[in-house]
């Protein structure tokens, strides 16, 4: 493959990637297997995904804030607990082996988008907000888990932050999507240095998937949220069924 077909392919990609990421979740399901297909290795791979989406999540954040949504405390207190469960998952995906990654991609791939297209798409207009009490240490224990699980292969990471977000704290989807961002930021910085440390990080490619996540999570993080969210779906389903096989069989 060329390098400048790799340059537009990966500014391309993560530009939809981070408009993806930012309505929902579950892009690093097609930056992941994109990535291992260029020629990294699978830790390699899911090192080098957290620069774009650590840079992508500061331009999410940036987008919501120009449109008048602030970050809550919970934000910050769900944050620090994913963070924490985020050391775990990281410290185990660094040392498995490639082959049994790949393997366990293609499931989760399966999996998420199984949940995106059964989930109901919930409008809470008139529920109010639980964040305190029982649920606040219901969801703070449910982001631990997800940490691990983020710190591990962050694949579909959002979709399931989404749907803690909207059952337990009956949250709207735009803020559900900012305490995500937040949340998302504070363990990726996290990750990332593990990542760096252990010498699993390709800045060339991750830089590339940055400028196009940034641009894209900035734009989508201004539009209404419902957009684009069917045309999403289809997409995912496709692509995902293709590159789990391609995981699993190649």
């Amino acid at each position: 493959m060329s390098p400048v077909f790799e340059v537009i392919l990966l500014v391309v990609l993560g530009f939809l990637v981070g408009v993806i990421n930012t309505i929902s979740g579950g892009g690093s399901m097609l930056t992941l297997p994109i990535l291992i297909f260029l020629g990294l290795d699978s830790n390699v791979a899911n090192g080098t995904n957290r620069i774009a989406i650590f840079l992508q999540n500061i331009s999410a954040i940036a987008g919501f804030k120009s449109k008048g949504i602030k970050t809550s405390k919970l934000s910050w207190w769900l944050g620090v607990s994913a963070l924490a469960g985020s050391i775990i998952g990281a410290t185990i995906a660094i040392d498995i082996r490639d082959e049994l990654f790949n393997r366990i991609l293609a499931i989760v791939m399966i999996l998420v988008v199984g949940i995106m297209v059964l989930r109901p798409n919930r409008k809470i207009v008139s529920l109010e907000e639980r964040l305190t009490g029982k649920y606040f240490w219901i969801s703070l224990i449910a982001f631990f888990f997800i940490g691990i699980y983020g710190g591990f292969i962050q694949a579909g990471t959002g979709i399931i932050m989404l749907l803690v977000l909207t059952t337990v704290n009956n949250m709207s989807l735009v803020k559900s999507n900012l305490v995500k961002a937040v949340v998302m930021l504070i363990y990726t910085s996290a990750t990332l240095i593990m990542f760096y440390l252990s010498d699993n990080l390709n800045f060339k490619y991750g830089l590339l998937l940055a400028s196009g996540q940034f641009l894209g999570g900035w734009l989508s993080a201004r539009w209404s949220v419902n957009k684009g969210d069917g045309l999403v779906k289809v997409f995912l389903v496709i692509m995902v069924i293709a590159m789990a096989i391609k995981l699993w069989f190649f």
